[in-house]
C-alpha cells in the first residue's frame, strides 16, 4: 500500500524536475505565495485587481507587493488587463503560468498513480 506521504515526496521529486525546464524564470519564495494566491482567485472567478492584492497585507507591505507584481509581470508570470474603471488593472495569469500549473497537476497525477 503506497502511502500519503510516499506520493507526496514523489510529487515534490516531479515538481523539482520541472524546475529545470526553460519555461518561465524563476519566482523567489514571496512571489510563489502571490502566484498562488492570484491562482486560488482565478479559480473562483474572483476579479483580483491591484487594489486588491495590496490589500492581502498577509503577504507584505503595498510597496513590497507593487514590486513583486511588477517583477511577476516581467518574468511573464502575470499579466494586468484593464477593467472597466481604467484606474484599475485586474490582475490575471499569462498562459505561460496556466501551462505550468498544467505540469504540476500532470506531475500530481502521476505521483498519485506511482508511475
Amino acid at each position: 500500500m503506497t502511502r500519503p506521504a510516499d506520493i507526496y515526496l514523489r510529487f515534490l521529486q516531479l515538481t523539482e524536475a520541472l524546475r529545470g525546464l526553460p519555461m518561465l524564470a524563476a519566482l523567489d519564495p514571496l512571489e510563489e505565495r502571490i502566484l498562488e494566491f492570484v491562482a486560488r482567485a482565478t479559480r473562483a472567478k474572483d476579479r483580483l485587481s491591484v487594489r486588491d492584492m495590496m490589500a492581502q497585507s498577509e503577504l507584505g507591505s503595498p510597496a513590497t507587493l507593487h514590486a513583486r507584481i511588477t517583477s511577476m509581470r516581467e518574468k511573464g508570470w502575470i499579466m494586468l488587463s484593464d477593467t472597466e474603471d481604467a484606474r484599475r488593472k485586474q490582475i490575471e495569469l499569462t498562459q505561460a503560468a496556466l501551462r505550468h500549473f498544467d505540469k504540476l497537476g500532470e506531475a500530481f497525477t502521476k505521483a498519485a498513480k506511482g508511475t
